[in-house]
């Protein structure tokens, strides 16, 4: 049986999913300088490492901002272009089996897309994602590196640099617990132990994020939000999301492939030649 190959290209990393009989392979992430290194290391890297011949290459469907570098034939194979908003709304359904959501894409930014049945429009985003996390971790702990972040996070103490509603009150305040957040890095002080400082750049990040996927949401009935990109790999994630979901009253999913979900979203739309580009 033939493969759709889907592959979502950014600047300098590059995802790449086969979906065959509805299933995915596993699927594999490439970085290098520029979108087209990355893309061609990436294809020719997934078709080794799964033993997948061109020949069984159906078709290359290609999202992400990478994608406006490639002109034309991948390896000689036929290639469509697919909204990203789209690929994030047709992966995260997939891979969350959930059809009233918003998806919560968490790249350098963060979009969230309404998915409601057949209906997926992109609704909104913020500023606020990796590339927040990395920008501030470079110019205060003097390093870009985001896995090195989030181990320097696990051994800070949150509360060392965020203010608590606990803080200021001697009591609850309405639907607010003692220990929901009042003011991020109200309490750090300048010589603040770099881990503490990586912990506060996280949950700034990650609680901002999930605060802003709650206010997206107001005036529907729209409980649940499908959380993907690769700050999804984040182990802080178990820590910020859970109290959020609490105070909102609401539900946040990451599914399995979550890093993966743009790619599996493009490789899906294949079936809906009405909705992708040439």
């Amino acid at each position: 049986m033939s493969i759709i190959l889907g592959i979502d290209v950014g600047i300098s990393t590059t995802k790449i999913v086969g979906i065959r009989d509805d299933k995915i392979s596993a699927p594999i992430r490439i970085t290098a300088a520029d979108p087209i290194t990355s893309l061609y290391g990436a294809f020719g890297k997934y078709l080794h490492d799964n033993g997948i011949e061109l020949s069984e290459v159906e078709h290359v469907m290609l999202t992400g901002v990478g994608s406006a570098y490639v002109k034309g034939p991948v390896y000689g194979l036929p290639t469509k272009k697919v909204e990203e908003f789209l690929a994030d709304g047709l992966g995260a359904r997939y891979e969350s089996k959930l059809d009233h959501t918003i998806v919560v894409s968490m790249g350098t930014g963060t979009s969230f897309v309404l998915c409601d049945g057949s209906e997926m429009r992109h609704i909104g985003g913020i500023g606020i994602g990796g590339g927040t996390l990395a920008g501030l971790s470079r110019v205060i702990l003097n390093t870009s590196d985001v896995k090195q972040v989030a181990s320097m996070a696990q051994q800070g103490d949150i509360k060392n640099v965020n203010l608590l509603i606990g803080d200021i009150s001697a009591q609850p305040l309405p639907g607010l617990p003692m220990d929901a957040t009042a003011s991020i890095f109200a309490r750090a002080q300048s010589d603040a132990p770099k881990e503490d400082i990586a912990a506060g750049i996280i949950s700034m990040v990650l609680q901002t994020i999930g605060s802003a996927a709650w206010l997206s949401a107001r005036g529907s009935n729209i409980r649940d939000f499908v959380l993907i990109g690769n700050l999804t790999l984040l182990p802080q994630c178990k820590e910020v999301f859970p109290p959020l979901e609490q105070l909102y009253d609401i539900r946040f999913h990451i599914p399995k492939y979550s890093q993966y979900c743009t790619a599996i979203g493009a490789a899906l739309a294949y079936s809906m030649s009405s909705m992708v580009m040439p």
